[in-house]
């Protein structure tokens, strides 16, 4: 590889790292062919783009990047591949998942929103992790509580303001 093609590729890795707020590290070396295409087809379905990378080269593109990635590039050892994703979770959840058959791919580490993660110990912690979309179902779910409540009160009221209350004061007890 040429200089002006290690150039080419650390200014495209500093590209998708300043584009992608969720980035995984993992270790998917001693995958043969049909469990790498599986791991592939896999990360397609879950919209997780997965690349194999260079150390030396994403290691000069975080330093290039605007971002801080904490200790994050110390887990640049050995075969590296790297998952991006718009859902902070959905790299973890596919590590998960493929992990039922297969020991790889490991988790290196992760950088999510800002934060950093280290380790495949901590896999089970980002998979917990709430996507935007997830965490916004949840508040409107709340939000939509205690009004259901007073529409079913309403409803086994039998319409008057004396059913009404009592409903609403047997749920309250």
């Amino acid at each position: 590889m040429t200089r002006e093609e290690k150039s080419q590729v650390i200014e495209e890795l500093t590209a998708q790292l300043a584009d992608n707020a969720n980035i995984y590290l993992t270790d998917i070396s001693g995958l043969n062919a049909g469990s790498t295409s599986d791991l592939r087809r896999a990360c397609f379905k879950a919209d997780v783009q997965l690349n194999v990378v260079k150390n030396t080269l994403l290691t000069k593109a975080m330093e290039a990047s605007d971002r801080d990635f904490g200790e994050l590039p110390t887990v640049l050892k050995g075969n590296t591949s790297v998952m991006y994703s718009e859902t902070g979770n959905a790299p973890a959840k596919v590590i998960k998942a493929f992990r039922k058959k297969s020991e790889k791919p490991l988790l290196k580490g992760a950088f999510i929103e800002e934060a950093v993660y280290l380790g495949d110990d901590q896999l089970d912690m980002l998979v917990d992790i709430k996507s935007k979309e997830e965490l916004i179902g949840e508040i409107v779910g709340l939000l939509q509580s205690p009004a259901k409540n007073v529409i079913s009160a309403l409803k086994s009221g039998g319409g008057t303001i004396a059913g009404i209350i009592k409903t609403l004061s047997e749920k309250e007890g």
